[in-house]
């Protein structure tokens, strides 16, 4: 079976984890604790890069959850990644300069 290709638009990325962590009720309570964003300020910090940054980072440190969301979305890791690099910029240590 073929993989599905990857998709080049991040916020099309983005998006989707954001509508696969809404239908997620405890992974969505978890990423909204650990960035204190309230669940009436989702809509609004949707469109901060910054906060979609910080969501697919969330997806990509811990790959079960990575791997279900994929699952679920048929995205492949190397989708969330792209999207992630789009909305993070590099550190001085990531050798990316």
């Amino acid at each position: 079976m073929k993989n599905p290709p990857i998709q080049a638009d991040p916020e099309s990325n983005a998006i989707a984890v954001l509508g696969w962590l809404a239908q997620e009720p405890e992974m969505l309570a978890r990423f909204l604790a650990l960035t204190g964003v309230q669940p009436s300020e989702m809509r609004s910090a949707a469109s901060d890069p910054g906060f979609l940054g910080a969501m697919l980072d969330f997806i990509l440190q811990h790959e079960p959850t990575l791997m279900a969301f994929c699952s679920a979305t048929e995205t492949q890791p190397e989708a969330v990644a792209a999207a992630y690099y789009h909305y993070v910029r590099p550190g001085l240590d990531s050798g990316q300069f």
